[in-house]
């Protein structure tokens, strides 16, 4: 399909899409790839514009180049804006509590830490995209696994394997990212390492330590 016909579609696409207005937004088209330039009045319309696109046969990708222009309301300033996420992300119970930093500049929010799975990392997004005042999301945000009891289990009996103490008197229970370590061991020495060990796991986000000497 040459690029006229795909840039047709897409416009053609674009006046079917909901919420947008198809009016504003601009489209060029050369070898498959579609530019989208103009403004819409909020980030979530960046969104619709930028799935109607790619709906389309023949688009190779899509390059977003689109300016969120809010119409009525004012500019809402970045520390009032981050604070107002802060609150969205505290209220979404399929967000992990204290799992994600967020910046704001400009408008533009800036999203890093890291969830156990990637759905939650979209539902980061889904919840700040209709906020008033957002520009731009950048989702940094990594995807990893939470820790597994039987890999934790697995990296202290390697860990403590030259040890006279048996492994297997360590307890370990896993709460999400937390492990706890319960029991007793021989050595202050064989708790560091088991707790070291505890730590070295992916996912692991905290080591509650309730190791006693024997």
């Amino acid at each position: 399909m040459d690029d006229i016909t795909v840039r047709r579609h897409v416009l053609d696409e674009l006046e079917l899409a909901p919420m947008i207005d198809a009016a504003q937004i601009g489209v060029a088209v050369e070898n498959g790839v579609v530019t989208l330039t103009g403004h819409v009045r909020n980030y979530a319309e960046k969104g619709i514009a930028e799935r109607a696109a790619l709906r389309v046969r023949g688009v190779r990708a899509v390059v977003e180049q689109i300016e969120v222009r809010y119409p009525d309301n004012p500019r809402i300033g970045d520390e009032a804006l981050a604070d107002r996420c802060a609150r969205v992300l505290e209220w979404d119970v399929e967000i992990p509590e204290r799992s994600i930093a967020l910046k704001v500049e400009r408008g533009c929010v800036t999203l890093e830490g890291s969830v156990p799975r990637y759905h939650q990392k979209a539902a980061v997004d889904r919840a700040l995209r209709r906020l008033a005042g957002v520009t731009d999301i950048v989702n940094l945000i990594a995807v990893k696994p939470a820790a597994r009891a039987d890999e934790v289990r697995a990296r202290i009996r390697a860990a403590l394997k030259q040890s006279a103490k048996a492994p297997d008197t360590i307890r370990v229970s896993v709460e999400g990212g937390k492990v706890i370590l319960d029991g007793c061991v021989d050595v202050w020495r064989e708790r560091e390492l088991a707790e070291r060990a505890a730590w070295s796991v992916p996912g692991v986000s905290a080591v509650e330590d309730r190791l006693t000497l024997a």
